[in-house]
């Protein structure tokens, strides 16, 4: 199992940005693709954005495409969200979570990842 943990959020702007860490340790981190989601709350929690084990690969949901980027950095067991052109909508509480595969995901699910961080907030002011 990895453990993550994540940072990075915090109040901001609406137009601003933020940028997310997600560290790991234990199982082996730069094996699996990796990813990040939200959830508001009353909301379910849905998916942000992907990345495959090499980092070669990513994908993103259609509400931050464009605005969002994810990277990783596998000698440092670390995984990134760089947001940009923050909008209220964006509020929630972001989750980072290491994939079952290496791969990836083209539709991704909650199902699809083995592991959870505890969330970073952030908050998107009008």
């Amino acid at each position: 199992q990895v453990q993550l943990v994540e940072s990075g959020g915090g109040l901001v702007q609406a137009g601003g940005s933020l940028r997310l860490s997600c560290a790991a340790s234990g199982r082996s981190f730069s094996t699996y693709a990796m990813g990040w989601f939200r959830q508001a709350p009353g909301k379910d929690r849905e998916f942000v954005a992907t990345i495959s084990w090499s980092g070669g690969n990513t994908n993103y949901a259609d509400s931050v495409k464009g605005r969002f980027t994810i990277s990783r950095d596998n000698a440092k067991n670390t995984g990134y969200l760089q947001m940009n052109s923050l909008e209220p909508e964006d509020t929630a509480v972001y989750y980072c979570a290491s994939a079952r595969y290496g791969r990836l995901i083209r539709t991704p699910t909650t199902a699809d990842f083995a592991s959870w961080g505890q969330g970073t907030q952030v908050t998107v002011s009008a």
